[in-house]
């Protein structure tokens, strides 16, 4: 019998987010079934892909705080 695991499953389980049994069920999975192996794999490379993505706020985002703490700054100042 082939037991079939949700994409959403197999990152709970990269994660270590499963239960005990989920856990269980899907280590005996992954020994019989190589293209649930391949899945898990993918999963893998895109996550250490996510993990090494530098996150930055946008150049625009950056500028309107800026100029917003400078306009508060004027403002409090003629005050």
């Amino acid at each position: 019998m082939t037991v079939l695991f949700t994409p959403e499953e197999l990152v709970q389980y990269l994660y270590n987010e499963t239960s005990p049994e989920k856990t269980a069920a899907i280590e005996a999975a992954l020994q019989e079934d190589w293209t649930l192996r391949e899945k898990l794999e993918v999963l893998k490379a895109s996550r250490k892909t996510l993990n090494a993505l530098v996150e930055s706020p946008r150049h625009e985002a950056v500028l309107n705080v800026l100029n917003y703490a400078r306009q508060t700054a004027t403002e409090s100042v003629q005050h």
